[in-house]
């Protein structure tokens, strides 16, 4: 848990790195990065508070329909998505840890989340896209000159599978999209702060990525953190972004199990936990 200082120095620098604070009905709170409202892209990262879901009581849950109840989550869903206005369709899926792509391509039904992939990608207005995180890495992107946009969930898989960059490839493929043109933003994630990973995931980023090492910090033998920000940071920029147009949110799902959901966290303290989720959209 944060100290009082460390909070306020959280805080603070949530407006250096580029984002903001927005405000929902019943004390729901997200979190916007603005240079991507600025380009005509709504999207926010959401927070635990102001639900109906008891994760704990009061909680803002998104997604597990096997753990919550219908009722809760498309209640806690409205809530959210009217803190970017109401009236949006909110496309997701089923997330497996891989790297495949969903193009949402129908406005009035976007997406059964029966399908299985970790990112979708769309050129309709009025549609969300949404993935869902408990210490995976969010990552939202805009083409504001081709009109298309992403989101995208990268657990330690899929940042071994280069998702993001996959999810760039796919935009160029469908809509014409260029790195350069693209603004990009990573939210809440289990940072290199606290997550502790072993051998398992060590070694195959040391066996694909030159610059594995960088992203670690050795804790104990065969144990390390692991900075997934980072490393989809990196990705995004190795494939065009210019890294300007990158903006990581400095705030940590482990440390801040009062803002966030933290699988980790959640499972120790609780049993289960909730689903936060990342989305971004294109405005009418």
């Amino acid at each position: 848990m944060s100290t009082p200082m460390e909070t306020i120095t959280a805080e603070t620098e949530l407006g250096r790195a580029g984002f903001r604070w927005l405000y929902g009905p019943e004390g729901v709170r997200a979190i916007s990065c603005e240079p991507l409202e600025r380009e005509g892209f709504a999207n926010a990262f959401s927070t635990r508070g102001g639900g109906v879901s008891p994760f704990p009581e009061g909680s803002l849950n998104l997604a597990g329909f096997d753990q919550d109840s219908a009722e809760n989550i498309l209640e806690n869903r409205r809530r959210f998505t009217e803190a970017l206005g109401g009236g949006w369709a909110l496309a997701a899926c089923w997330q497996v840890h891989g790297a495949d792509v969903f193009v949402v391509r129908e406005p009035e039904y976007p997406c059964p989340e029966n399908e299985r992939c970790d990112a979708l990608a769309t050129n309709l207005k009025g549609v969300l896209l949404g993935v869902k995180t408990a210490d995976c890495v969010p990552v939202v992107v805009g083409d504001a000159k081709n009109g298309a946009c992403a989101a995208v969930h990268a657990g330690w898989r899929g940042t071994l599978s280069e998702i993001v960059r996959r999810a760039l490839a796919r935009m160029r493929e469908e809509f014409g999209t260029d790195p350069r043109d693209v603004r990009a933003a990573l939210g809440p994630a289990a940072l290199g702060c606290c997550y502790e990973v072993g051998a398992d995931v060590v070694e195959p980023f040391r066996a694909k990525f030159a610059d594995a090492d960088s992203l670690f910090t050795s804790t104990k033998d065969g144990h390390a953190l692991v900075d997934l920000h980072e490393a989809n940071r990196r990705q995004l920029i190795e494939a065009g972004v210019n890294p300007e147009r990158v903006h990581a949110l400095p705030l940590c799902t482990m440390c801040r199990p009062d803002l966030f959901f933290s699988y980790r966290q959640d499972r120790k303290r609780y049993g289960r936990t909730g689903r936060l989720l990342s989305v971004v959209g294109m405005r009418g």
